[in-house]
């Protein structure tokens, strides 16, 4: 019987077999799959064996087949890489170690240590809170009682009004008493004024043939100040305007060229012309104390009054030998190629060097620097464009396009210099009407010289007057003379209140002792409660008003002084 082997017995398993891994014995059954039982894929379910045994494969113990299989190569892979996948994340029961269990275990060791930092972080955070809300209230208490130290009661307010009225008057009344609010620049431009006007008549009456030195070393003193203080100002680009290119050529004309007919012909037509009507064009004023003011004036009307010297004042014989250009011009007969002293010749040979200036001054100023006059720096074209904005030919030119403003100035200005012009042979023939015009242009300087003066110094003044007054006014109008705002006030409630009746009381007392009549109208003759002190008054000032002695005569004093170094060019535009 030893010959006889257990007959193996096989079973149809759909395909499956046992584990390879699952240990056998010989007495054990091995399950191998029955080919000739399984059923052809294409095949379906109901075709199978009733009874050929399957296996379920939703067993535990069993990672889960697909219940179709696919013919398709690429859908097996993937399937089988999801299987593997899946078994590496969740292995199976045959494969889990005593690590695995152990990491199970610790897991509320883990929620428990998760748990405590959540509750530190909340303790912290409510923490937090508690110490933020102590710092608010302790810089509520803070602000509140700065607030209190900082608002100052009824008593302090009154010492305050006082203090700051007294230092009111005070620094009025040093303003016109204070002989140090006149610089000593400002007096030694005032004598030189003066001064220059007295000399340069005293030279024309009585030295005629003089008076061309005295115009050359005047203008080699004010150009270089002329450049100094305009350049430190940002007004440089000024000093290429057409009047100062034009007491250049006189000073080519006098000293370099003196036989040239064209050059003096073409500086008498430009100074004449466009520089003395540019007094009233650019409100030129004589301001003695004022250098800049000064300065613009001789630039202006000085060249006219040195051709005036030396065309109608000197003698013939000297002024032959001289200047011969002009004794040329002006004996040469009518029609003659030397008669130059006729609107045509005159118009002719003054266009050219305006035409190089004009040029000249549109290449190098108008179109290299206009990024930076972009930016604010002045010319002459921006300060007439903004000074005759209101009359009807600015409104003309800022009507235009922007790109064409600047030809139609140029044009305007030539049509102008044109103008101008057309008068000058009869300046150059008759003496009488030089003078006349020279006087004419001279006074119109004084006007604005006067207006500046009065106006400007004068309107400054009572601005500040009126100013003390509605302060003065505001006081008074009140009630009980105190203006205060409920919000403001700290001792709100019946301490407040009997402050501020006091307060009241106090300054009508101070309107009784200071002669007042009680009326809320008073004007600044009754400035009440600066002091209680009664001495010596300005005029017009009362003793509660100053708390100093100020001489009575300061009034007389200050009309003809200046109260500040101020006020440059108010009015006219640097030239």
């Amino acid at each position: 019987m030893a010959d006889l082997a257990e007959p193996e017995i096989s079973l149809p398993v759909s395909g499956l077999s046992k584990s390879e891994g699952a240990p056998s014995t010989d007495g054990e059954a091995i399950l191998t799959p029955d080919t000739t039982s399984t059923p052809p894929l294409n095949s379906s379910p109901g075709d199978h064996d009733p009874d050929t045994p399957t296996l379920d494969v939703t067993d535990a113990t069993t990672p889960k087949s697909p219940a179709v299989l696919s013919r398709n190569p690429s859908f097996s892979g993937s399937m089988s890489s999801t299987l593997h996948d899946e078994s590496d994340i969740f292995p199976p029961l045959d494969r889990l170690t005593i690590l695995d269990l152990l990491d199970n275990f610790a897991l509320p060791q883990q929620l428990e240590k998760l748990q405590r930092g959540i509750s530190a972080r909340t303790e912290k955070v409510r923490k937090s809170g508690e110490a933020l809300k102590e710092k608010s209230a302790i810089a509520r208490e803070r602000m509140v009682d700065e607030w209190r130290k900082r608002v100052p009661t009824a008593e302090e307010q009154l010492e305050r009004y006082r203090k700051r009225m007294r230092t009111s008057v005070d620094k009025l009344g040093k303003r016109w008493n204070d002989t140090k609010a006149i610089t000593a620049r400002e007096k030694a431009s005032f004598i030189f004024g003066v001064m220059n006007i007295f000399i340069s008549g005293y030279l024309i009456g009585a030295f005629p043939d003089w008076f061309h030195l005295w115009y050359t070393v005047q203008i080699l003193y004010f150009m270089p100040i002329r450049f100094y203080s305009y350049h430190k100002q940002g007004y440089h680009y000024f000093l290429a305007d057409l009047c100062y290119f034009v007491n250049f050529l006189l000073l080519l004309s006098l000293w370099v060229f003196p036989s040239s007919k064209r050059l003096f012909t073409a500086v008498y037509c430009l100074a004449y012309g466009n520089n003395a009507v540019a007094i009233i064009m650019w409100r030129n004023s004589l301001v003695f104390h004022s250098l800049d003011k000064v300065t613009s004036l001789f630039i202006h009307i000085m060249p006219c009054a040195t051709l005036h010297c030396i065309v109608h004042l000197l003698d013939p014989a000297e002024q032959r030998e001289r200047f011969p250009a002009i004794w040329t011009i002006k004996t040469s007969p009518p029609g003659s190629p030397t008669a130059y002293a006729n609107v045509i010749s005159m118009l002719a040979w003054s266009t050219i060097p305006y035409a190089i200036w004009q040029l000249s001054y549109y290449f190098f100023i108008t179109v290299r620097r206009r990024d930076k006059i972009a930016a604010g720096r002045p010319t002459s074209f921006t300060w007439l464009r903004k000074s005759y904005s209101k009359n009807w030919l600015g409104k003309a030119i800022l009507n235009l396009p922007e790109s064409l403003q600047e030809s139609a100035f140029m044009l305007i200005q030539y049509t102008y210099a044109v103008l101008t012009m057309l008068p000058c042979p009869l300046w150059f023939y008759y003496r009488w009407l030089s003078a006349a015009f020279l006087m004419s242009v001279f006074t119109w300087s004084v006007y604005n010289g006067s207006t500046y003066y009065i106006d400007v110094f004068g309107k400054r003044f009572q601005k500040e007057l009126e100013a003390m007054k509605a302060e003065v006014a505001k006081w008074q109008h009140t009630p009980d003379g105190m203006v205060h705002s409920p919000m403001l006030t700290p001792h709100a409630g019946a301490h407040g209140e009997e402050e501020n009746k006091r307060l009241g009381e106090a300054l009508k007392s101070g309107n009784e002792n200071n002669g007042s009549s009680g009326s809320s109208t008073s004007s600044l003759d009754n400035i009440p409660l600066l002091t209680e002190e009664k001495g010596q008054l300005p005029a017009g000032v009362s003793a509660s008003a100053t708390g100093a002695e100020v001489d009575g005569g300061a009034k007389d004093v200050a009309r003809a002084r200046r109260p500040g170094a101020e006020l440059f060019n108010a009015g006219a535009a640097p030239s």
